[in-house]
């Protein structure tokens, strides 16, 4: 008789799935990393409006405008972390109703057969997905609150002890700490996207394994091929022709 039961007897089929998961979502974290050296994607474009944001904002006396966008942005990353504790809490009741959500589920169309153990991996896997998100979000609040620290303390336009070289490297570093800030933010919405093709796991692995590959192109479209990019590089280029009109 078994007492402990195995949670790691997956049909192949799961097995496959699991690692084609894993698989696509290392690939395209370690690609986006890559390709934001090499590509004009939304981290680049973005990088550049923040050195220019934080270079006119050491040029301004009254940063009212600068603390209020930077409150906007931890605000978001509250909301989404709040977010990651109520679907925790969903996610830990729902292990309480297996039994009837394997019958809902076991009526859809071309839904494969799981056991108790694989469904509560399946949902063992979508607490794991959104513990990380709840920890990137907070950590992107907490680098927001950083950025306004940096803000509080930048020097003054009259301030006569800082040089225009140590200005612009203040400048460079408030932006690449709003970077990071960012990009953990950017990694938590990612896990939202990614847990999405988790839920078609629930239905069958070939379903869940081409949510993954949908998902993947989704981001890789929005952050390289978007029309939103093509308007921040259009906005840039217009803004440097104006620039170059009054010289």
């Amino acid at each position: 008789m078994q007492l402990i039961p195995n949670y790691f007897d997956l049909s192949v089929q799961d097995m496959i799935a699991f690692v084609w998961f894993i698989f696509w979502w290392t690939l395209y974290y370690f690609f986006s990393k890559k390709a934001m050296n090499k590509e004009v994607c939304l981290a680049k474009v973005m990088h550049a409006y923040r050195v220019d944001w934080m270079t006119k904002l050491l040029d301004r006396e009254v940063r009212i405008a600068d603390t209020t966008i930077m409150t906007h942005l931890e605000r978001n990353g509250s909301f989404f972390a709040s977010s990651c504790l109520l679907i925790l809490a969903a996610l830990f009741t729902m292990l309480g109703a297996t039994d009837k959500a394997m019958g809902v589920l076991s009526e859809l169309p071309f839904a494969a057969s799981d056991s108790r153990i694989e469904w509560e991996l399946k949902v063992l896997l979508l607490i794991v997905i959104f513990v990380y998100a709840f920890f990137t979000f907070t950590w992107s609040m907490r680098q927001y609150n950083f950025c306004a620290i940096l803000i509080g303390s930048a020097p003054h336009p009259n301030d006569q002890d800082v040089t225009p070289q140590g200005r612009k490297a203040y400048a460079r570093h408030a932006a690449d700490l709003i970077d990071l800030a960012a990009n953990q933010f950017n990694y938590g919405l990612r896990s939202y996207y990614f847990a999405l093709s988790v839920l078609c796991w629930f239905w069958h692995p070939y379903i869940f394994m081409l949510a993954t590959i949908l998902v993947v192109l989704v981001l890789y479209r929005r952050e390289f091929h978007s029309k939103s990019l093509k308007a921040l590089l259009a906005a840039r280029d217009a803004s440097i022709e104006f620039k170059g009109i009054f010289r």
